[in-house]
């Protein structure tokens, strides 16, 4: 779940893009990284500054100055794949043929291993990391090699390139490319489980051309929203702004990401035509119902969210059972999402750093807290404890999403079992184990029923979290209990590594 940008302007973007990724800070906040080209007129030439950390960390003022041109694209990296701690491997990655490609990926490539071996073995590339997204270039670059031998490089080209390379590659991609001397390429998998949209602005000498993985970076940044990229398409922005598209797939379906509606994307997006907060909102409807088949509203007194991605949810709920909606916690803005932190330790060191109780809402009520979703279950336990610790006098627990059983292959941090507080466990299991009095959870048809009513041309949604239910068709048990052995290798020496308090050097400073 990373944030992608790319833009093709008659002016330098490189503020633009920084001010893009701030608006997509939420999807990952690992490491950032932006790539121009310029500033001659073919845009043939490269600048690159990535690095590890939020993007008002990674971008200063002389960093920007070396970021020149009209074309670019950026990044803020959630790590899923490859290793965490690498800044190597921080995006863009960048290879030098075919033309010169600068790449930007979002999702998780379920075949990289095999990937890899054909890529050594038959197309004669070199990988210098282990992350997927190289895989995803180099396999783009060899299919781009292949189509445009001895052909100018045309629209019709590039798209039959971006054929070959869903053919070749499975899991979930959405990808911005940069071409040297040529344009911008954007594209999606053929079941559109990340997000990507289009959209445009005006300016003098005439438009300039952003894609994106949600609509708020677009519209945040003065351009109007035209579309969402749909899945298996592909879209070649050329240098003077000319948009062409194709569809690139065969049998392309949409089945969108459900946890982008319950979680990871900002409430003021708008996702393959569905409102996230509407989305949220109708989530809280149903759970609602949910809760009064399960006991008795009159036994709360108060409905508090635990923030953010809750508070649609919850004020909803609350008013649907008609019990007063109270803020309960206090957000400390300046502590990243805890869910998207590697670690479990750092998780729930961060858990009271981010959020503190006010006793006033809880001392002596029968408080029930609303959650988006209960993962590792690290920080229920946590809020659980802080409310009696505020003077609750019992403490039920409501989760928006329900109970998240199965690891997600797709570009999600939940890619082991073991992590999975539901995993095998039932609610009365989870409930001892959180401390809360009652637990009720959203049920998964009444979930996909409530976002999917948003959109009724949806094949479908990627719920295999919640469902078990692999989308693409390719997952096995052994794929999945390798990606989880990989994620063991990732975490060894975890709190170690995040731990230590990293500090700029003198000359960062």
């Amino acid at each position: 779940m990373c944030g992608i940008v790319g833009v093709i302007s008659k002016a330098p973007v490189n503020q633009l893009i920084y001010d893009a990724l701030l608006l997509l800070q939420h999807r990952g906040q690992d490491a950032a990284g932006i790539v121009t080209a310029g500033p001659d007129e073919r845009g043939t030439k490269f600048f690159m500054h990535k690095a590890r950390g939020m993007v008002r960390d990674v971008f200063r003022t002389r960093n920007m100055r070396g970021l020149l041109g009209t074309v670019g694209l950026g990044q803020v990296r959630y790590p899923t794949a490859g290793n965490a701690y690498s800044e190597e491997e921080a995006q863009p990655f960048y290879v030098n043929a075919p033309f010169g490609l600068v790449l930007v990926h979002n999702g998780n490539l379920t075949n990289a291993a095999a990937l890899r071996e054909e890529l050594s073995a038959i197309d004669r590339r070199h990988l210098n990391t282990e992350s997927d997204t190289e895989v995803l270039l180099n396999v783009l670059a060899h299919e781009l090699e292949m189509a445009a031998r001895d052909l100018p490089l045309t629209p019709s080209v590039i798209f039959r390139a971006v054929g070959a390379v869903h053919r070749r590659i499975k899991g979930s991609y959405a990808v911005v490319c940069l071409i040297a001397g040529q344009g911008l390429l954007a594209f999606r998998d053929p079941y559109g489980i990340r997000p990507l949209c289009l959209g445009e602005s005006d300016l003098p000498d005439g438009k300039e051309i952003m894609v994106a993985s949600e609509s708020v970076a677009l519209e945040g940044t003065g351009h109007r929203f035209l579309r969402d990229v749909a899945p298996g398409e592909a879209v070649f922005i050329d240098l003077e702004g000319r948009v062409h598209a194709q569809q690139c797939a065969a049998n392309a379906q949409l089945y969108p990401c459900v946890f982008e509606f319950v979680y990871l994307a900002r409430p003021d997006s708008v996702i393959d035509g569905i409102s996230v907060y509407q989305a949220r909102l109708n989530m809280g409807e149903t759970l609602a119902q949910r809760l009064i088949s399960t006991m008795p509203p009159s036994e709360i007194d108060v409905v508090i969210p635990i923030p953010e991605s809750s508070r649609p949810s919850a004020m909803q709920l609350a008013q649907k059972i008609g019990k007063p909606y109270r803020e309960g916690f206090v957000k400390n803005r300046y502590v990243g999402r805890t869910f998207i932190m590697p670690g479990q330790g750092m998780r729930k060191k961060s858990v009271r750093q981010k959020l503190n109780a006010m006793a006033a809402e809880f001392a002596g009520r029968n408080v029930l807290l609303v959650d988006d979703s209960i993962v590792r279950g690290t920080t229920s336990k946590e809020i659980v404890q802080m409310a009696r610790e505020a003077g609750a006098r019992k403490v039920y627990l409501a989760s928006a999403a329900p109970p998240v059983r199965y690891p997600n292959v797709y570009g999600i941090d939940m890619p082991t079992k073991d992590e999975l507080i539901a995993h095998n466990r039932s609610v009365e299991e989870i409930r001892q184990y959180i401390g809360a009095d009652a637990l009720i959870y959203q049920d998964v048809a009444a979930m996909k029923k409530a976002v999917g009513s948003l959109n009724p041309a949806l094949a479908g949604f990627e719920a295999s979290c919640f469902d078990g239910v692999y989308v693409t068709g390719d997952i096995s048990a052994a794929q999945v209990a390798a990606m989880a052995a990989q994620r063991s290798l990732q975490l060894e020496g975890d709190d170690d590594a995040r731990g230590r308090l990293a500090l700029q050097s003198a000359t960062e400073a």
